[in-house]
């Protein structure tokens, strides 16, 4: 398929500018900021693949907005991600109450949850969430859907798109601390990025609960037509897993903790599972509204 290998081309260049800038470009920084070797790589990697696919999509015929998932005017499209950001809410905050509720994870030392600071969080979670939203549908349930779902059906676009998805989230967990850090930590970011893949029954139930993810944002996508409600699904889950993470901590003690993977505590078979579930709901809720404004 020609246009989900043009996307692997993207990402195999950037992880090569990863290796062979991210040291020079730290260099440059560090002097001046406070900033992490792994994140320098990382926004070094984004680029490369921002200025590839913006080189690439003329060639893909993927650069006019309905490609991109951008279907409606820009009153339907905010209404759209509003409707999705409530959905968000309510489809992934029952699941946040079953971990605290098992004790699955429990609530960091020092913890005030009072109103100021729910709001503090809430704000500030939501403000990644969009960022991170915007940026992952516009490229995967926008762009690459469209690309591989005009070449191989919609099937194969879900599947493909969705693994991808889910093998972004294992880059750049890799750290070097910055007293480490040399001319070849490029490389050595790289090889021990890559080596996260080496281990899959350590990964599998993050991978496949992310892979999940992926899959029912692509199905709204298929129902809806455009990215809007993918948005604020999105926007929504990253914003409450941004908050859980920075007020609890997961419980690795607990008799159950195998529910909950190692790889971030959050992500795993009990959020594989509810997915599967959120997906149900939320294909009884587009389905009907779809067919309903017909």
């Amino acid at each position: 398929m020609r246009t989900f290998g043009w996307f692997l081309i993207l990402f195999f260049v950037g992880f090569t500018a990863m290796a062979a800038l991210s040291y020079p470009a730290w260099l440059l920084l560090s002097p001046h900021f406070d900033i992490k070797f792994h994140r320098v790589a990382s926004r070094i990697g984004m680029l490369t693949l921002l200025f590839g696919f913006l080189w690439a999509s003329k060639r893909l015929a993927l650069r006019d907005w309905r490609s991109l998932g951008y279907t409606l005017t820009t009153g339907q499209f905010l209404s759209e991600a509003l409707l999705g950001l409530v959905l968000g809410f309510a489809t992934i905050l029952p699941v946040v109450v079953i971990m605290l509720g098992l004790n699955l994870r429990v609530m960091r030392a020092g913890v005030i949850l009072d109103m100021h600071t729910l709001l503090v969080l809430i704000s500030s979670g939501l403000l990644t969430g969009l960022t991170v939203a915007l940026i992952e549908e516009t490229f995967f349930r926008g762009a690459m859907f469209s690309g591989i779902k005009r070449e191989a059906g919609a099937l194969i676009a879900i599947f493909l798109s969705s693994m991808l998805y889910s093998s972004t989230h294992f880059i750049g967990r890799f750290h070097i601390e910055a007293t480490a850090v040399n001319a070849y930590s490029g490389i050595d970011l790289l090889v021990g990025t890559l080596a996260f893949f080496t281990h899959p029954l350590q990964l599998v139930d993050a991978f496949l609960c992310l892979s999940g993810v992926g899959a029912l944002l692509a199905l709204v996508r298929l129902l809806t037509g455009n990215i809007a409600a993918c948005v604020g699904l999105h926007a929504a889950w990253v914003c409450i897993i941004t908050v859980l993470r920075k007020t609890s901590s997961p419980n690795f003690n607990h008799p159950w903790q195998g529910l909950l993977s190692q790889f971030d505590g959050v992500v795993g078979w009990l959020v594989f599972v509810w997915t599967a579930v959120m997906a149900a709901a939320l294909w009884w809720f587009y389905s009907r509204r779809i067919n309903g404004a017909k």
